[in-house]
């Protein structure tokens, strides 16, 4: 078997290490694995197939060799090194903001529009985490009976936000729990960019505003959704939520089609759809929920019912690990049919 040297840009972030463990998990056929970070990691080993390897400084030289590399250190780090990278002979998966709206550069969710890949110049976005689970569960409705509108509420786990955050709720909950009050200056301080109080509180705000009252993130999720589903027309609004959960992306998804579509056909369709684990039983309390969807692969999909309040409505609720599907999973699944 041919095997290949692989980067991972951003190695000890949440992401990085998850993409290092998918990577063995599956078996992808590593020849030489290449973790690199920022000087801050100097110093730190990962672990993989059984061996620690040395983390790596980044820099213009990191890439000689490398036939595929992952991005995950944020956006500025991928605008100056996936080039380089590209320069050098790898071709780059990036989970960064920074090229998934250049019109030359394909946004791919394998499950949806894997063919986009061909079309690659030597970069490959990996998109938003909000919008691969969405795309996957809505692509297969959309093909059977054309989607003409989405309304999507997120309650997005706090792992989304970096390692650092998660260990930021785990620190304010345990305050909470010893028996102190929520500083009244948490909200001042959120408002001056330091730290958000995640415990116990919900936040409606992930990214910054843009005109118009949206987030960044909001505004991702609507023009990433119309360029993987492969349709202008398909009107998106979104409300992004940070929720004190440590883990697990999870959606109230509306649509409405322009055929008719009854909860039971959309169950049949979404059960038979890949990617997609259909838990649907409320007689038996049987819904998706984040701390099942852990560690797990599928995107999960319940609460299926019609909208009544419209001709050809259904809401869904659909979660998924966001450090998996939402993010090193599908950039490793896109190298997977690179590497084919």
């Amino acid at each position: 078997m041919k095997t290949f040297n692989v980067a991972i840009v951003g190695a000890t972030g949440a992401v990085g290490q998850e993409m290092i463990r998918i990577l063995e998990e599956r078996k992808f056929p590593v020849a030489e694995l290449c973790p690199l970070a920022s000087q801050r990691s100097e110093g730190k080993t990962i672990r993989f197939n059984g061996k620690e390897i040395p983390v790596s400084i980044l820099n213009k030289d990191s890439f000689k060799g490398i036939q595929i590399a992952l991005f995950s250190a944020g956006a500025t780090v991928s605008k100056e090194y996936a080039p380089i990278a590209v320069k050098s002979g790898a071709v780059v998966v990036d989970n960064t903001s920074h090229f998934r709206m250049d019109p030359n550069v394909p946004l791919v969710v394998p499950e949806v529009n894997a063919r986009k890949i061909k079309e690659h110049k030597g970069i490959i976005a990996n998109p938003n985490c909000s919008t691969i689970q969405m795309v996957v569960a809505l692509k297969p409705l959309h093909d059977a009976a054309r989607i003409k509108r989405i309304v999507v509420s997120t309650y997005q786990s706090v792992s989304g936000a970096g390692a650092k955050k998660i260990q930021m709720l785990v620190d304010q909950s345990k305050e909470a729990l010893r028996g102190f009050s929520v500083p009244n200056q948490s909200w001042k301080k959120y408002r001056a960019k330091e730290a958000p109080h995640f415990a116990f509180n919900l936040i409606p705000q992930i990214d910054v505003f843009v005109d118009g009252g949206y987030t960044k993130e909001e505004i991702k999720m609507i023009d990433e959704t119309k360029k993987i589903m492969g349709d202008d027309s398909i009107q998106v609004t979104a409300t992004c939520v940070r929720v004190p959960v440590f883990c697990g992306h999870c959606e109230s998804v509306n649509i409405e089609t322009e055929k008719k579509l009854t909860a039971e056909q959309a169950r049949r369709i979404l059960s038979k759809a890949a990617g997609i684990k259909v838990i649907d039983d409320p007689a038996q309390l049987q819904y998706p929920m984040p701390i099942n969807a852990g560690g797990e692969d599928p995107v999960f999909v319940g609460r299926i019912r019609e909208d009544h309040t419209i001709d050809n409505g259904l809401n869904l609720w659909i979660v998924s690990d966001n450090l998996r599907k939402g993010a090193a999973l599908n950039a490793v699944q896109i190298a997977e049919m690179l590497i084919k």
